[in-house]
């Protein structure tokens, strides 16, 4: 019987052990960006904070959070990457006021 080919314990999980780490690992990282923007959002338009200063705060819970929660060079390299994207984007931003 198939019942009794069954062994507790012996099983090779290494695949599922894996998955399992990446799926916590995305869902940090994933968690971690919507904070950023959120938090963003809300310091430079709800509260109207400079938006340099709420870059310059948002990037501090990026690179702090990456080091507390021991997320690698990698976690930091995404930070700076959307740190430049903001600035990007805020440089469209002024453009666009000065055209009008």
């Amino acid at each position: 019987m198939a019942a009794s080919e069954y062994h507790r314990g012996e099983m090779d999980i290494t695949d599922q052990t894996a998955t399992w780490d990446g799926f916590i690992k995305g869902s940090t990282w994933g968690g971690l960006i919507i904070i950023m923007m959120v938090g963003y959002a809300t310091l430079a338009v709800a509260i109207g904070l400079h938006w340099i200063i709420a870059l310059a705060l948002m990037a501090f819970v990026g690179v702090g959070s990456g080091i507390v929660l021991n997320l690698g060079g990698r976690w930091m390299a995404t930070v700076v990457m959307l740190i430049g994207l903001a600035f990007i984007v805020q440089f469209f931003i002024w453009l666009f006021a000065v055209m009008i």
